[in-house]
């Protein structure tokens, strides 16, 4: 199982990256994943940017009626410090 440390050096080396693209990365479970990231953030190592969907290529995210759910609108990414 991976640590919180490997989660983030994972954010690092990508630059950001969703929770699913971590859980399949580091072979964890989803709940997991989203647990270890919603700890990360709390202590200020990263940070949690929400997207805007009304960029997606194919417009699917607004139709399908399971794009909605499927679509990922937040990633994460190493928090700066100035």
């Amino acid at each position: 199982m991976a640590s919180l440390v490997q989660l983030r050096d994972a954010i690092a080396l990508s630059g950001s990256a969703d929770a699913n693209q971590l859980s399949h990365q580091l072979a964890m479970p989803l709940p997991l994943v989203e647990a270890m990231l919603e700890k990360l953030t709390a202590m200020g190592k990263i940070e949690r940017i929400e997207q805007d969907n009304s960029g997606c290529l194919t417009g699917s995210c607004k139709s399908c009626p399971e794009g909605k759910n499927q679509c990922s609108t937040v990633i994460y990414q190493l928090k700066n410090h100035r």
